[in-house]
């Protein structure tokens, strides 16, 4: 199991360094990209490309390209992992997210000082709500949007979609890319579409101890809902799949 919890681990990383990377991108002071274009697009699309290659290079260094809590609990109901094995595995995504973190503070170093808005600077690490005052309609967003995310996810490998001959390897993880990009264009509004408690957990984290100039607050009150919410949506989702034979 080593070589899966390392390309958990590695997977992950690599899915921030692209992820956090194109938010800084867009939002920060005096990058090549700030100010340019529809941000959203590109932010939503770099995800996309994130998820892409986290899971390529995840794979690739022995992971299963799960590098989301959420995936992992739902192939915990599943029963293809214990439960040790699935909390070290959540452990080891939380953890590249974190290196991925101080990885992109690094690459944009210069640029953290000279942008003075410290929601912005939070923005490239960690997600929030659009409408503050009711997490708990954020919540609803983050169940609702991690439900669909993991049926389609699954949806993807059923017999009736791939055939008899199944799916070329590797394709599949051209779809998924296309599915994450979805999902930010139609859900990701209300509340920046974490469904993965590491992408989201892991980075606020870095942000909090990584000596950032002029950062605000880590936003810890509302930290919670990232977290719970796409759990709940993973669960919610394993229950919809069963039912409906998707899995």
């Amino acid at each position: 199991m080593g070589n899966y919890f390392f390309g958990e681990f590695f997977g992950t990383m690599i899915l921030i360094i692209f992820g956090a990377g194109v938010v800084a991108n867009v939002v920060l002071k005096k990058s090549r990209a700030n100010g340019g274009g529809d941000g959203w697009i590109v932010i939503t699309a770099g995800w996309a490309f994130a998820v892409l290659f986290g899971v390529i290079i995840g794979v690739a260094t022995g992971g299963a390209g799960e590098l989301s809590p959420a995936v992992t609990f739902f192939k915990l109901l599943m029963g293809v992992y214990t439960v040790p094995v699935a909390l070290t595995a959540m452990a080891c995504q939380i953890l590249g997210a974190i290196v991925g973190s101080a990885i992109v503070w690094l690459a944009y170093l210069p640029h953290w000082e000279i942008t003075e808005d410290k929601g912005a600077k939070l923005g490239v690490f960690s997600t929030s709500p659009a409408v503050r005052g009711n997490d708990m309609a954020a919540l609803l967003c983050e169940v609702i949007a991690t439900t669909v995310l993991l049926i389609a996810l699954f949806s993807l490998g059923h017999k009736l979609v791939v055939g008899d001959a199944g799916m070329s390897p590797g394709f599949g993880n051209y779809l998924v890319a296309v599915v994450i990009w979805a999902m930010g264009l139609s859900l990701g509004g209300p509340t920046g579409y974490a469904m993965n408690p590491a992408r989201d957990l892991g980075p606020r984290i870095a942000h909090a101890i990584l000596p950032i100039a002029g950062k605000g607050g880590s936003d810890w009150g509302y930290a919670w809902v990232p977290v719970v919410g796409p759990i709940i949506g993973s669960g919610l989702a394993f229950v919809i799949c069963k039912a409906t034979g998707i899995i």
